[in-house]
């Protein structure tokens, strides 16, 4: 009788170690923004050429977050209001802002060449970097992968088109993995938060 009683104890006394286990080992970090973590319909990983002309990986990057925008240096609202805030970001988080690297891809290689990047992208903060697709088919991969919309708007004059495209941005961890579609517009403390923490996970 007595190791009956015992066995069940011990049972009972292992179960309710495991469930809480269960319970610890499934609480997720909660995310203002979009949480895409394990997602694999996405495929971040990209060759580009910085604005210095220095050919750059995902994985150059490793060890930082990474907050990928695409945009156009010409685009009127969305392009520069996003890089706006991402400088104000950057300043509201203090020291671990140094932990994340801003990347402005261009979807319009055409006009945006390095030289134009190197004025555009700095002019918001010095540590931010203007990435550029050297062929027409490296930016349709690029798109591809990220799910990005983009279209040309022409107009009567052929070389003063727009585009129209995806404002948000994605935010990728210190491991290169995506894990943030981040919303445009949502107010510059609400994204730093999610990007403090994401500086905190390894």
């Amino acid at each position: 009788m007595f190791n009956r009683v015992l066995k069940k104890s011990l049972f009972f006394a292992l179960s309710l170690l495991v469930l809480t286990c269960l319970s610890s080992c499934s609480k997720q970090v909660k995310f203002n923004n979009i949480d895409i973590s394990g997602s694999t319909s996405f495929s971040p990983k990209f060759e580009l050429q910085d604005h210095h002309g220095v050919v750059r990986h995902l994985e150059d990057f490793k060890g930082k977050v990474v907050v990928v925008f695409f945009g156009y240096t010409q685009c009127p609202d969305v392009c520069p209001t996003t890089m706006f805030e991402m400088k104000k970001v950057m300043e509201l988080m203090g020291k671990d802002a140094d932990q994340v690297q801003v990347a402005f891809i261009t979807l319009d290689p055409q006009r945006d060449t390095l030289e134009l990047l190197e004025q555009y992208v700095p002019s918001f903060d010095l540590r931010f970097l203007g990435l550029r697709p050297q062929t027409d088919e490296a930016l349709e991969q690029l798109v591809k992968g990220y799910k990005i919309f983009y279209q040309k708007v022409p107009s009567k004059d052929l070389q003063n088109y727009t585009i129209d495209h995806t404002a948000g941005s994605y935010a990728i961890d210190k491991n290169g993995q995506l894990r943030l579609f981040i919303k445009h517009n949502q107010g510059e403390q609400t994204l730093a938060d999610d990007l403090k923490t994401l500086v905190k996970i390894n």
